[in-house]
């Protein structure tokens, strides 16, 4: 009888408003408020001809603050990733925190849950992965889950860099944007 040995994936976290479409302050509550960022498409196109596992992992506080339903939340969603997916991007899985900041869940970024339960779901080394995210909650799920992270200056990106809390022991990276990122991922 053979020996076969399973080889964890590498995984290329993305959060999505602020990194591949447009944050809104008001939030995302229908599809006439998806923007794509610049370069994000494009970006998301080397990323699906790469061999990492491409996974969104989204806080959307909107459905838990009751500004929009998990059924709407899920549908733009949907049409989100269908759009990459016709603009020849991938995306393997997607993990959505619906809760308010007040909940306590854990799933909600900071909190390291999205990262885990997709580590558990897909077979994921996450040691070897990358988050890419606009929030220093981004990066501190990352770090909690053992992965390395990239801090983009799109969406809140600029503002959040300027509270500080990005040392160099922390593995975390600030790049212009996805593009960048992805450009720095592949090269490794």
């Amino acid at each position: 009888m053979p020996v076969v040995h399973w080889i964890p994936v590498k995984a290329v976290f993305l959060d999505r408003d602020g990194v591949i479409v447009e944050n809104r302050p008001a939030y995302i509550k229908s599809w006439d408020d998806v923007e794509f960022l610049p370069g994000s498409l494009d970006a998301l196109r080397r990323l699906a001809a790469s061999p990492y596992a491409v996974v969104i992992v989204t806080n959307q506080s909107a459905v838990g603050r009751g500004i929009v339903s998990l059924e709407q939340a899920e549908s733009i969603h949907r049409r989100i990733v269908a759009e990459i997916v016709r603009q020849g991007g991938r995306i393997d899985a997607s993990y959505l925190c619906p809760h308010s900041p007040l909940d306590g869940c854990s799933c909600r970024k900071p909190a390291p849950g999205l990262l885990l339960q997709a580590a558990k779901d897909l077979g994921l080394d996450l040691p070897h992965s990358y988050l890419v995210g606009d929030a220093l909650s981004d990066l501190q799920a990352a770090q909690a889950a053992g992965v390395r992270g990239f801090l983009v200056l799109t969406g809140r990106g600029a503002a959040q860099a300027a509270l500080g809390g990005l040392s160099p022991e922390t593995g975390n990276s600030v790049v212009a944007d996805l593009s960048e990122a992805v450009a720095r991922i592949l090269l490794h």
